[in-house]
């Protein structure tokens, strides 16, 4: 007789989910003279398992950062005409797969900002801050973000601070 002993599962993540997950999905290209919002659409396709519940593109130029960023599937949140519209040298998509902050649209990214000294900033990040509490309660004691801004927000602000 085979026995056959399956261990039970236990919790995995911060939402007692039963059973294992893949994290976000996070794609760069740096290709001038190509189109690069096609090449991280397709990245991102490929990507798709890490991510089912929001994706979005940044793309760059020596000028300006244009971001377009939906809940949704990659496929039905990009078409041709949105990706011809994405114009630069270098991009960064992101598909959500949501560990932290709720399933909202403020929490898609790649998210933006301008930075106090006029750069623009995008960001799309896998994980979950460690410190998150710490920094959140320092930024919002800086005045640097407000108590309900999300984490990458928190983040952008923290790129921003200059010395």
């Amino acid at each position: 007789m085979v026995e056959v002993h399956t261990p039970s599962i236990t919790n995995l993540d911060d939402h007692n989910e039963q059973e294992p997950r893949e994290e976000c999905g996070v794609y760069g290209v740096w290709a001038p003279g190509e189109e690069v919002s096609k090449l991280t659409y397709f990245g991102l396709f490929a990507l798709q398992h890490r991510g089912q519940e929001a994706a979005g593109i940044a793309v760059g130029d020596d000028d300006r950062i244009v971001v377009f960023k939906d809940m949704g599937l990659v496929a039905n949140i990009f078409d041709e005409s949105t990706l011809s519209a994405l114009q630069g040298n270098v991009a960064v998509g992101h598909t959500r797969y949501s560990t932290a902050g709720g399933k909202e649209w403020s929490n898609v990214q790649p998210m933006f900002s301008t930075s106090s000294t006029g750069v623009d900033i995008a960001l799309g990040h896998n994980g979950n801050l460690v410190n998150y509490l710490e920094l959140r309660e320092e930024a919002v004691q800086r005045g640097l973000i407000k108590p309900n801004e999300e984490s990458v927000s928190l983040t952008l602000r923290f790129l921003d601070i200059r010395k």
